[in-house]
């Protein structure tokens, strides 16, 4: 693949691991969880200076799980607010109030029930800060205007790189591999000189309008509907013009204001209406005059009340999804790889979930631990996701421009419990392995087991599903914690429940002691716990080590004397068993009297560290434990390097990442899906997976209300909004 421009001489080529580009959430997000994993991160922006722009809203409650998990959440919500009832007119006067999340509260398994007001700029702000902390700054004014990827490039030693004879061993096997580096070129400076820049990875998160999409040649299928146009910016207001306890929302027959309350400032307001049209019918560009027009006619307010417009744009509805979201060693991220309708908020939201699920990966495969073939799990995970969000922002936007028609009908009729993001998984995934479950890639209703029996509340979340949250205590100080505190850092979780998981967990503490898994031993309230078992720190200490360790791995110092401890929590109030289904293998263990009378049981937990269940098996079943471990960490300190990965591939290991896929390593994947008459209305999820399950050889269930279930519902055990 050669998508350089060719113009100009290089002055001098630097070198990275991964180099960020586009420094908006996705971006930042992206950047953050590399850092924080020792990972050689540049990240660049085409602006001169960090975008201050009118858009995203915030974070919903799956990207606020995210945010917390990189030690910003309570910086976020500090800078914002909870969502704003709604007050909605019709002819000038209030007709009807809505608060779409009054009926939502926090619940065990989602510590955010609702998502959160704040201005994109603040987030970035705040993202920008945690990123300078890892020593890594956004480099500003930098426009990528080629890349070029060839597999005939040197070898060329990097962060992560291994020694000794097991990388030696390997190196022949993925000479090609290593080899390739992309070299990313960028505009001329002031003097007239390009500089380039050599990075293992690249990862575009520039945007809708993405140069590093165009320069791959990846198609951006869709539509840009030009008669659903809406102006944007940010205004103020003369104080005490309108409650700002409200998000005001007129609604008439000739056209839109909403003005809902900037958090963090005292008088400034988000504006969105519909656009002033001329004579001809088409959209003007807006104005602080034109605002002030379109406030006067539709609020009654004076025009005068709004004293300041800016960061004004025009909005249009696009539809759009990349053709591939992987062209060898260059990945497309956020709105690069994926636009959708407004409606639900779920765009920003989308993209940083997305650089959640990829930053790991590209973690473990430039730390040597896994296999390159773990990377062709992100667009098999995130682009039905994608697809699907497409699908359901257009539904949502559908329903709310039908509400709007009627007096009292306004923007709570985009939210629903999807747009929470908390339903999202990966059942499908080839990462999915879970013999206590069905196997959702082959069978047509993950509501049921493959007897056609229904799921119980008992049985818990199946692989692939977000791992839910849980209040619990530590063992070692009786402080309180979440499961999700446990989780937190860039590592892989190990969850014991019952007698019977110690083995397991002694296992894995040897074996990946010093890299990137933790393990961690729940405890029912009536548990005999015992002397507290070497190993099992509290949180606190736990989370002091895994800093000190993103310390070492900052300043080069990697190895197993930086890795993170065990840990120990108590089930006190029975949500963690609840959530994770073990109520009833606790209930056998105690009735059996536990191990005192030889009645080994538990189950063992394997949680993603994006936070999504890998594996849910019987405490007995160690293989699976240690052969899905393998797949994503390598063997631990013996790190053989590659192995574990190809060793599966042959279908040894349940649910093996496959081998290499046509259309990755660097060859243009031939367009699987067509849309005839170019419109693409709607059925993005089905075209979707269709092609991801053309790309990476397993079979996923047409029916859309399965792939539904198995991609963005909730557990109906979860709590929504009301």
């Amino acid at each position: 693949m050669d998508a350089d421009r060719g113009a100009g001489t290089v002055t001098s080529t630097e070198v990275t691991d991964v180099l960020v580009v586009g420094a908006g959430p996705t971006g930042l997000v992206l950047a953050c969880d590399l850092a924080r994993r020792g990972i050689a991160v540049r990240i660049v922006d085409r602006s001169p200076a960090p975008p201050r722009t009118s858009r995203a809203k915030g974070p919903n409650p799956r990207s606020l799980e995210i945010l917390d998990d990189l030690g910003v959440a309570e910086a976020v919500l500090a800078a914002g607010s909870a969502p704003l009832p709604m007050l909605k007119y019709r002819d000038r006067a209030p007709v009807a109030r809505a608060d779409p999340w009054a009926g939502s509260a926090p619940s065990p398994d989602a510590a955010y029930d609702r998502a959160w007001l704040v201005a994109q700029w603040r987030l970035e702000e705040i993202l920008r800060a945690r990123l300078a902390g890892y020593g890594v700054r956004v480099e500003l004014g930098r426009e990528v205007v080629g890349l070029t990827q060839s597999p005939d490039a040197p070898t060329e030693a990097g962060a992560g790189a291994e020694d000794g004879p097991e990388a030696d061993a390997d190196a022949d096997a993925d000479a090609d591999a290593e080899a390739s580096r992309v070299v990313v070129t960028f505009a001329e400076d002031r003097r007239g000189e390009e500089a380039a820049l050599r990075a293992r990875y690249v990862v575009g998160c520039d945007g809708a309008h993405s140069s590093v999409r165009k320069l791959l040649g990846i198609g951006f299928e869709g539509t840009t509907r030009e008669d659903q146009v809406m102006v944007c910016g940010d205004v103020e207001l003369t104080e005490d013009a309108l409650d700002r306890g409200l998000w005001h929302q007129w609604f008439d027959e000739d056209g839109a204001v909403m003005l809902c309350p900037i958090p963090g400032t005292r008088t400034g307001w988000w504006f969105q209406a519909g656009p002033e049209r001329d004579g001809r019918g088409r959209p003007l560009a807006p104005t602080a005059d034109g605002f002030r027009r379109l406030l006067a006619h539709h609020t009654g307010l004076p025009g005068q009340a709004l004293t300041r417009a800016e960061l004004l744009s025009t909005y249009r509805v696009n539809v759009r999804l990349a053709d591939r979201f992987r062209a060898g060693r260059v990945f497309l991220a956020g709105d690069a790889a994926h636009v959708h309708a407004i409606a639900g908020g779920l765009g920003m939201n989308t993209g940083i979930q997305d650089a959640f699920n990829l930053g790991w990966k590209l973690g473990e495969v430039l730390a040597g631990r896994a296999d390159p073939g773990l990377l062709d799990t992100y667009e098999e995970e995130r682009l039905p996701v994608a697809a699907r969000t497409l699908d359901l922002t257009s539904e949502r936007l559908r329903a709310t421009l039908e509400a709007i028609r009627r007096p009292g009908g306004g923007l709570d009729s985009a939210i629903t419990a999807d747009t929470t993001g908390l339903g999202v998984g990966y059942r499908w995934s080839s990462l999915a392995a879970d013999r206590t479950h069905l196997d959702a890639r082959t069978h047509p209703d993950a509501s049921t087991h493959p007897t056609g029996a229904p799921l119980t509340a008992d049985e818990g979340p199946q692989a692939g599903d977000r791992a839910p949250d849980a209040p619990c205590t530590e063992a070692a100080t009786g402080a309180g914690t979440r499961l999700h505190r446990v989780f937190a850092g860039p590592r892989t979780t190990v969850l014991g429940f019952g007698s019977g998981s110690a083995a397991v967990l002694d296992e894995v503490a040897a074996t990946y002691g010093g890299t990137s898994v933790r393990t961690c031993r729940v405890y029912a309230a009536d548990e005999d716990r015992g002397e507290n078992r070497a190993g099992e720190q509290s949180q606190e200490q736990s989370q002091e080590q895994g800093e000190e360790q993103s310390a070492d791995r900052h300043e080069g110092r990697t190895g197993a004397e930086a890795g993170p401890p065990g840990c120990a929590v108590i089930d006190a109030e029975g949500h963690a068993a609840a959530a994770y289904g073990t109520g009833a293998s606790a209930r056998a263990d105690a009735s059996a009297g536990g191990a005192a009378s030889g009645a080994r049981t538990g189950t063992i937990v394997v949680v993603r560290p994006d936070h999504h269940v890998g594996l849910r098996v019987p405490a007995d079943d160690a293989r699976s434990v240690r052969e899905y471990l393998r797949r994503l960490h390598g063997t631990g300190h013996s790190a053989a390097r590659n192995g574990a990965l190809r060793r599966t591939a042959s279908g040894a290991v349940v649910g093996a990442v496959p081998g290499p896929v046509p259309g990755h390593g660097g060859r243009r994947a031939q367009r699987l899906i067509e849309c005839p008459d170019g419109d693409c209305p709607g059925g993005h999820e089905e075209r979707a997976m269709a092609r991801v399950a053309a790309r990476v050889r397993f079979r996923v269930p047409g029916p859309r209300g399965a792939v539904a279930d198995r991609v963005g519902r909730r557990p109906e055990r979860g709590r929504g909004p009301g």
